[in-house]
């Protein structure tokens, strides 16, 4: 298989797996949106990784990883967010940065490579967004993360997650402190309005859901304490 191939594949694996394909059916529509490609060399695509073994495919239910998939798909996804972890930590890229980067470096890291940098990152749990990122075997730590805007008045909110995606939000949420660790309490909320009222240590912000939309945590321990 050529480098070009090669990297395809990890793309196509690495997308269905962000689409929930390793627990669900994906479609192919869905799959052809988020590669930015046109349907018919998705469909082309497919019948490749289903002849490698890779994937299950049903033209009707679409797409969903077999074991061999999924496993592939958690190394690509274990590269990309140590690349990510190793840029920010150790080069002192922002992470605003990081993800375009780490896009183009995941395909040519060699084994040895990503066990060196794991092992001179003491083997990380968490890339600099919050991701988990699988262990060796492709493990993956699963948790139930909801979004800011599903969290309540009076409730104090752990960040976990952020989508990394968009460099712009990025800066704007570390400008903010929506970083993951951090903790917010939620002072208030206007719905008509679409409005939170926030306090994120000393600064008090106001946002709307579109402002808060890919930030996702947990119900920090002080509220289920009480």
């Amino acid at each position: 298989m050529s480098a070009a191939n090669s990297r395809a594949v990890e793309d196509y694996l690495k997308a269905i797996h962000a689409m929930g394909g390793a627990e669900e059916f994906v479609s192919t529509q869905a799959i052809a949106k988020k590669l930015g490609v046109r349907a018919p060399s998705v469909t082309g695509m497919l019948k490749r990784l289903k002849t490698k073994n890779l994937i299950e495919y049903e033209t009707r239910s679409g797409v969903r990883l077999k074991k061999a998939g999924l496993l592939e798909a958690r190394r690509v996804v274990r590269r990309h967010r140590l690349v990510e972890l190793f840029l920010t930590k150790i080069l002192g890229l922002d992470w605003s940065e990081v993800d375009h980067e780490a896009e183009a470096l995941e395909h040519s890291i060699s084994p040895r490579l990503e066990q060196a940098i794991a092992a001179h990152l003491d083997e990380p749990l968490e890339d600099p967004h919050g991701h988990p990122i699988p262990s060796p075997e492709g493990d993956l730590k699963s948790r139930k993360l909801s979004p800011l805007t599903s969290f309540m008045t009076g409730q104090t909110v752990l960040i976990r997650e952020v989508r990394d995606d968009n460099p712009d939000r990025l800066k704007r949420w570390k400008n903010q402190g929506l970083v993951p660790g951090a903790k917010v309490f939620f002072a208030d909320h206007q719905p008509l309005d679409d409005l939170f009222e926030l306090q994120v240590g000393e600064k008090t912000l106001t946002l709307g859901s579109e402002g808060l939309g890919g930030l996702l945590g947990e119900l920090h321990q002080e509220n289920l304490n009480n």
